[in-house]
């Protein structure tokens, strides 16, 4: 099964509940934002991924992949599921479906 390439710069996630959405910075001090994906919060298990968005200066360089892989991988532990309305998501899914059971079923 494919694994999602990421990015080689080291970087962090870091959930921030009040603008629901996980944030990726650079990992130095202080992290250079890098960009986010929304999410909001359908119950206490259930995430809905609204959408993804990288700033430009760090486009193309594999970051929304590191994001989506990352918070996945955040969400699995948590126990969660998700319910992927953003399209990078859905695609970023169907091109690695080790992370389908993820997803609610509604």
């Amino acid at each position: 099964m494919p694994q999602p390439q990421l990015s080689p710069t080291p970087v962090r996630v870091v959930k921030n509940i009040d603008r629901e959405r996980y944030e990726l910075f650079t990992d130095e001090t202080p992290g250079e934002f890098i960009g986010f994906l929304a999410y909001q919060v359908i119950d206490d298990h259930t995430l809905e991924l609204q959408h993804t968005i990288i700033s430009e200066g760090f486009s193309r360089r594999g970051f929304a992949r590191t994001l989506v892989t990352q918070v996945l991988d955040l969400i699995r532990a948590d126990g969660s599921t998700i319910v992927p309305t953003c399209s990078y998501v859905q695609d970023y899914l169907s091109r690695f479906p080790q992370y389908g059971d993820l997803v609610a079923h509604q």
